[in-house]
């Protein structure tokens, strides 16, 4: 993390203490306390700080200069920065683009106002191609490999051309009202652009076409502040002065839903008062209050109320530091921190593009497994209803009614090796062959998506089931932990069915293991 201190003439690095290692099928996650790096980066009056392909900028508007420093050397706690110079003072920003560095261009006639566009220089310094017009620079936002720069006019849109950045001026749209975007969001998951456009209006942004690239969203009062979702792409938030927090479907480019969190935070007054702001940290969405002195927390799927966090002085700007893995204690006993590192945690709840999407073979899902139906109905699931009812919204009973129906199935074992599947009811097997049959996507109440693996029988037992249909929270070849499983002789039926889930995890856990794998989700 970094702390950009304008007053003092001073960005300084920390780190957050947090450290993964991957071990392929799993990765580790170290915790200790925060600490400062030792990395700082010293100059007139800090601004924009930008973050580019593990290149960190930081522009000095009293001297007109960009100080470069790699992610490697901030890890090491060095303070070694490559300057790049403009031709004067400005409050202006710059962005280490491969090879090249962006700079935004000073207004020469008009010192003291905006920067009036785009110089493009080489390692050594030099220009170049043209300079790239953009009257009244101010906000810059990558969305994956598209970086862009708010204008007057509309964006300049930068991607990667044939041996130097591509620099393309996308206009506002004739239907738009007056105005122009100082403050963009580049999108996470999904390619595009969030963007302010007045005072109680915001502005959805395609990079990738040309006509009708903006979709302008009215807010029902002054925007404070807003932040996209890294988790579930299709979301964004807004704050505005009301004391709501709205939920944006960037698909659908409207509010999807609006939730009342805090007394009217007025945007009269001075620009750095102390405001609301928001943050997305995992399952949780995060809005500061400051004249309460709290954080209130908000379900990200269910978008309601989730608790409230009290802390000392005025919160104001927040930043989620984070992530999911195994965390090892000294006698190498692992336990588990937050979550299991599925891989990848958007994939995991259910976000992902088409595109990641990849056939799988039956040998994913090779081994001997048992049903949990069993556990449920001993009560040795238990401690997981009860865990589930401490930071769920229903109660330990709710939700062990819920998983009744859930894990219910009379298929107490399932053995799959190679191609062969053997059911086992009442100790006595079915069994036969299976052949991939493609997969099926889709898409839950709550906007995530799920993805059925879908195998075909081509030999075996009459009373074998035609078809079964694996769902274990991954999308590409990749050995499974545990797994969902539907099976009949309807494909189009099965995939209806999406409130059974008989639910297997390997033979070899003990029930306290599988409990502990549960608690662990």
């Amino acid at each position: 993390m970094f702390a950009r201190q304008g007053d003092a003439g001073l960005v300084t690095a920390i780190a957050s203490g947090i450290s993964f290692d991957d071990h392929g099928d799993h990765g580790d996650i170290d915790v200790e306390a925060p600490k400062l790096t030792g990395t700082e980066i010293t100059g007139q009056k800090p601004s924009h700080f930008v973050e580019h392909g593990g290149e960190f900028t930081a522009f000095f508007d009293g001297e007109g200069v960009a100080r470069i420093i790699s992610e490697k050397a901030v890890l090491e706690g060095k303070s070694d920065v490559q300057e790049v110079k403009t031709d004067a003072p400005q409050h202006g920003v710059a962005v280490a683009y491969g090879s090249h560095v962006l700079l935004s261009e000073p207004n020469k006639e008009k010192p003291d106002e905006l920067p009036v566009g785009i110089r493009t220089v080489d390692e050594s310094g030099k220009q170049v191609g043209e300079i790239a017009a953009c009257p009244d620079l101010h906000g810059e936002a990558s969305s994956g490999n598209i970086l862009a720069f708010a204008c007057a006019t509309g964006l300049l849109v930068v991607t990667h051309g044939d041996g130097a950045p591509e620099i393309k001026h996308l206009p506002y749209s004739d239907s738009l009202p007056d105005g122009k975007s100082t403050t963009l969001i580049g999108g996470r998951g999904l390619q595009y652009f969030l963007g302010n456009y007045g005072a109680d209006k915001v502005v959805l942004i395609d990079p990738t076409v040309e006509s009708d690239a903006f979709r302008l969203i009215e807010l029902p009062t002054r925007r404070v502040h807003f932040a996209v979702d890294p988790t579930r792409p299709k979301f964004a938030y807004v704050f505005t002065e009301d004391g709501q927090l709205h939920q944006l479907d960037v698909v659908a480019g409207k509010i999807a839903n609006s939730l009342k969190l805090t007394d009217p935070y007025s945007m009269d007054g001075h620009w750095n008062d102390p405001r609301p702001r928001i943050a997305v940290a995992g399952d949780k969405i995060v809005v500061t209050d400051p004249l309460q002195g709290k954080l209130h927390l908000v379900d990200a799927a269910s978008f309601a109320k989730a608790g409230e966090i009290a802390v000392d002085g005025k919160p104001y700007n927040i930043v989620a530091v984070g992530g999911s893995g195994e965390v090892h204690d000294e006698g190498g006993e692992n336990k588990h921190a937050h979550s299991h590192d599925h891989g990848d945690d958007q994939v995991y709840k259910g976000y992902f593009e088409d595109h990641q999407i990849k056939e799988r073979a039956l040998s994913d899902w090779a081994g001997d497994w048992q049903s949990v139906y069993p556990y449920l109905k001993d009560g040795t699931l238990d401690p997981v209803m009860a865990h589930k009812a401490e930071t769920g919204d229903q109660s330990a009973d709710e939700y062990r009614a819920y998983y009744e129906i859930g894990y219910r199935t009379d298929v107490e074992r399932i053995e799959i090796n190679g191609d062969s599947v053997k059911f086992f009811k009442d100790g006595k097997p079915l069994e036969a062959r299976y052949a991939s049959d493609g997969y099926e996507i889709l898409t839950y109440e709550k906007g995530n998506r799920g993805v059925r693996f879908i195998f075909k029988k081509t030999e075996g037992d009459a009373a074998a089931p035609q078809y079964i249909q694996f769902s274990d929270h991954k999308i590409a070849p990749e050995a499974a932990g545990h797994y969902h499983l539907y099976w009949g002789n309807d494909r189009s039926a099965l995939l209806e069915e999406v409130t059974n889930w008989p639910t297997y995890y390997p033979s070899s856990l003990s029930a306290k293991e599988i409990v502990s794998e549960m608690m662990a989700h």
